[in-house]
């Protein structure tokens, strides 16, 4: 195998400097990289102090949960967001100090009004294309109002014929909107505990006006049902 000074010998004086450069980061990329595969870093959401500080809490084997129904409220860290499709659960999962555990929103499942056959929690990905920034919507549609009243064409707010503007949230706002959602939700992997994120189920109309909602943890290491509501 040639040496250094080899290589470095080998190429015009031009390239040199170059092949010296590539073969430097070659070895500082040699030394950076860790024997072993490192553990994934916990996102999701802070967890609270204890599980008995969320609307339900219970045990599976050794993992003590709490979950609190949010309803189609989509509280992230950095602002709190809507959907009409979803309704979304804050959970949070505890243990022993040192503990691990194998996380996975697939574990869980919600009863509503005593169904034989509960939801299964659906993927974060899947509320994208019904979240909304409460935030931003009062805004657009003033905006709408106002693109009505002053249009051109002999449409105006006032004309029964004309039709509404429809405004779209920005690209970049719903990337940012999205990203904290993602980023929010209940990671799935093997973590440290505590960990806390949000899972989300399909459903549509009020939850207030439902007679019982029961969220359902089904995995290899426990089983408990939690009472959301009433």
């Amino acid at each position: 195998m040639l040496n250094c000074v080899e290589m470095q010998l080998s190429f015009p004086s031009g390239a040199r400097a170059v092949a010296a450069i590539v073969f430097t980061l070659v070895l500082l990329q040699a030394g950076q990289e860790a024997p072993g595969k490192s553990a994934p870093e916990a996102k999701g959401i802070p967890p609270r102090a204890t599980p008995a500080d969320y609307q339900a809490h219970g045990q599976a084997g050794a993992l003590s949960i709490g979950a609190e129904l949010t309803g189609h409220s989509v509280p992230t860290p950095e602002a709190i967001y809507t959907t009409e499709d979803y309704v979304a659960v804050e959970i949070g999962l505890f243990g022993a100090p040192g503990d691990r555990a194998k996380i996975s929103f697939e574990d869980f499942s919600l009863r509503i009004n005593g169904k034989k056959s509960p939801s299964p929690a659906q993927p974060y990905t899947f509320v994208f294309k019904s979240l909304k920034d409460p935030e931003w919507e009062p805004a657009a549609k003033e905006k709408s109002k106002t693109s009505i009243g002053t249009g051109g064409g002999g449409g105006g707010a006032n004309d029964p014929g004309s039709l509404p503007t429809v405004v779209h949230m920005p690209i970049d706002l719903e990337r940012v909107m999205d990203q904290r959602v993602q980023k929010a939700a209940l990671p799935n992997g093997e973590y440290a505990l505590p960990v806390a994120g949000l899972i989300f189920f399909q459903h549509h109309g009020k939850t207030d006006k439902l007679s019982s909602i029961e969220l359902i943890y089904n995995a290899p290491t426990g089983k408990v049902t939690l009472a959301l509501h009433p």
